[in-house]
């Protein structure tokens, strides 16, 4: 008898995992050209097979910053319920763009970050991702820059001058934010992270941004702590490609990572189920033409149907 109610229990799960699953679509966010029409979505039901929303139009138009781009755009659902998103404004200003939704259609006023401002020397801001840690209860926004002079043992090893390390800052809300601070340097240029949860540690993937001699590629980096402390990276896991701005989900028992073949102008993926061993899928994942990267997420059924009556 016991072993009985095991099983029905477990049989339980199961089926309430896949109605679970079948009431959530999958969305990306994206940017086409040089980002400056703004946010676009596109929807997938497998993680595979993705399609635009909207006839493939924007559902944002920039407006913060100078140059009034949104490149990289990176959504996350809130534990306010609400999706927050953070962008890239601009290739040479100091802060980066943020705005929240209820729907991702009606959005609030855009606002400029100044997270890089205090620095005299800085660049540029670019790539910034924002995650909810559960443990602190607040936000972390990290992006990459340039700062002139910072880092010079590897001033030569990228394009243009370019020399990122990251950098963070923390907000409760999105109206007050920490100093920032340096996230991740292990030496070497580096940009694109993006962050999960997963037994008991943070994992950031990144993207290897030295050119000389060619990287060009995605790794992965840990750490029990959610704001430094992370590993030298992994060996890569994607192949003899360029790849950049990689983004994670978990679909069924395994994670797929997608990223950016931007020399290839085309979308790339790996999948893993114990994220050490990755296969390349990229032969079986369709995007939008067009799409650069951006981010991977989750909405609700009812969401996605809203959405989808916009095309």
């Amino acid at each position: 008898m016991k072993k009985l109610l095991v099983i029905l229990v477990l049989l339980s799960s199961v089926f309430f995992l896949k109605a679970q699953d079948k009431n959530e679509v999958y969305l990306f966010s994206y940017f086409m050209g040089n980002g400056g029409d703004g946010l676009h979505l596109a929807y997938s039901k497998d993680g595979l097979k993705w399609e635009a929303l909207k006839n493939n139009k924007s559902f944002l138009t920039p407006t913060a910053g100078n140059d009034k781009l949104m490149r990289d755009p990176c959504i996350i659902s809130g534990a306010d319920g609400k999706f927050h998103m953070v962008w890239t404004v601009s290739w040479n200003e100091k802060g980066i763009g943020y705005a929240c939704s209820n729907d991702l259609v009606n959005w609030s006023e855009q606002q400029y970050i100044p997270v890089m401002e205090h620095e005299p020397d800085a660049r540029n801001c670019w790539a910034p991702e924002v995650f909810y840690d559960e443990k602190s209860k607040q936000y972390i926004i990290f992006w990459s820059t340039t700062i002139h002079g910072r880092f010079p043992e590897t001033e030569k090893t990228g394009d243009d001058k370019y020399n990122h390390r990251m950098y963070y800052v923390t907000t409760p809300d999105f109206k007050t934010f920490s100093k920032t601070e340096l996230f991740y340097d292990q030496g070497f240029n580096v940009i694109d992270g993006t962050l999960i949860s997963e037994n008991n540690k943070y994992i950031l993937f990144l993207k290897d941004e030295t050119r000389t001699p060619p990287q060009k590629n995605i790794r992965i980096a840990t750490s029990k702590k959610l704001t430094g402390g992370y590993s030298k990276p992994t060996i890569p896991i994607t192949g003899d490609y360029w790849a950049e701005g990689p983004t994670p989900m978990k679909i069924g028992d395994s994670w797929i990572v997608y990223f950016d073949k931007y020399m290839d102008h085309k979308m790339g993926a790996v999948r893993s189920k114990d994220l050490k061993n990755w296969e390349d899928i990229s032969d079986e994942v369709s995007f939008p033409k067009g799409t650069r990267h951006g981010t991977v997420f989750k909405v609700s059924q009812e969401l996605f149907l809203k959405l989808k009556s916009l095309n």
